[in-house]
């Protein structure tokens, strides 16, 4: 069976050469035969697409590539991963909050008379 680039690439030539045999055919000026023969290129080109479209499998083929079990067990190792690295984010952003806290208590000259500055720190 042929491979759908292949049957692409060999419609897309066989339009070139039929777009420039038309256009030498008809026209005179080299613009227009330049112009003539990328259009009808195109037209080949984009025939083909349509072509390929409905006629191939991709149902048969997208088992064989796209493996789903594959893809969900990748996604659900992820997702543990994140929840695991967002739980710890947490908790260093609530020992942040509570080292901001404590500093802030220290600058504003609330801290007890007992506590040093050096327990605070540890």
């Amino acid at each position: 069976m042929v491979k759908s680039d292949n049957f692409i690439y060999f419609f897309t030539i066989c339009g070139f050469f039929i777009g420039l045999i038309f256009s030498i055919l008809n026209f005179d000026e080299p613009e227009q035969i330049l112009f003539y023969t990328l259009e009808i290129t195109l037209v080949f080109y984009l025939i083909i697409h349509v072509a390929v479209m409905n006629f191939f499998d991709f149902s048969r083929i997208g088992k064989t590539v796209f493996n789903k079990q594959d893809h969900e067990s990748i996604g659900d190792y992820f997702i543990q991963e994140l929840d695991a690295r967002e739980k710890v984010m947490d908790t260093l952003l609530g020992s942040l909050d509570q080292m901001n806290q404590k500093y802030e208590k220290i600058m504003k000259g609330q801290t007890n008379s007992d506590e040093s500055i050096g327990k605070q720190a540890a």
